[in-house]
């Protein structure tokens, strides 16, 4: 399956911009089962995307920021960034590109976390096609580089590349879990294998009515008491994603970095 389209732009709830501006392609054809370090197949095709969304307190009393999101796409070249700017004046960026086609595969990517102040508390260069990762970590005045060889496969995702496998969870989904290759500050960078895991149906509560998701879970694989330090910063997330044609993320609970500040997007 080539997927191969002129690129549109809209604008936008995130939500509304991440499910009306994906066409739908041909369903992926029969394949082998998917190994743990296989990119995933695309059942959906990508284009230019940008739109912005609130973000909440845990409680979903109170708006304490905004996610600003946008994609690009230059031939097979998917192009993502996604900033999260909270009241504070702290925020949280996410960049990502990968090639689209038949597959997903990840190229490389940045992540960044700033202070209150703006100050890059933690840096890192995501190289997927040269397996490495590096950057630095400033924390209340300990300062510390990395430059690591690391396996990184294809099918390795952090960030907005997240909601892509989501969308294509049904055609790539091993008893009801799809395993990848992921990287976390936390705030070092550490490297791992994560599961997003369907779990039920929900219900969620929106202004004028309500909206029918399916639930996923996001966890390490490997049992907690494996490495509790792991757990500590990269506690279970939750998304909650509509099953209209594309998909569309409806919510997500989670913590918002290491630092472990709950939030909920809606």
């Amino acid at each position: 399956m080539l997927l191969v389209r002129q690129p549109m732009r809209t604008r936008g709830t995130l939500r509304h911009a991440l499910g009306a501006a994906l066409v739908a392609a041909s369903v992926a054809g029969t394949a082998c089962a998917r190994e743990a370090g296989d990119p995933i197949r695309l059942r959906w095709e990508e284009g230019d995307v940008s739109g912005f969304t609130s973000i909440y307190s845990a409680d979903g009393k109170h708006v304490i920021g905004f996610v600003e999101y946008s994609q690009s796409r230059r031939g097979n070249l998917l192009s993502m960034v996604r900033i999260s700017r909270f009241k504070d004046g702290s925020s949280d960026e996410d960049r990502a590109d990968a090639y689209v086609g038949p597959t997903l595969r990840a190229v490389g990517g940045r992540s960044i976390v700033r202070d209150t102040d703006g100050r890059a508390l933690v840096d890192l260069v995501i190289d997927v096609a040269n397996g490495r990762i590096a950057g630095c970590t400033d924390i209340d005045g300990d300062r510390k580089a990395y430059d690591e060889h690391v396996d990184l496969p294809p099918a390795t995702y952090w960030g907005p590349l997240l909601f892509v496998v989501l969308k294509n969870f049904d055609g790539n989904a091993e008893d009801g879990r799809i395993v990848f290759r992921t990287v976390v500050p936390t705030p070092k960078p550490r490297v791992f294998d994560m599961e997003i895991v369907r779990e039920d149906a929900a219900r969620l509560p929106r202004p004028g009515g309500s909206v029918d998701a399916v639930r996923f879970g996001l966890r390490p694989t490997f049992n907690r008491f494996v490495d509790p330090l792991v757990h500590l910063f990269v506690p279970d997330a939750t998304f909650f994603v509509a099953p209209s044609r594309p998909p569309s993320l409806a919510g997500f609970t989670g913590p918002r970095n290491y630092a472990g500040q709950e939030i909920r997007l809606e």
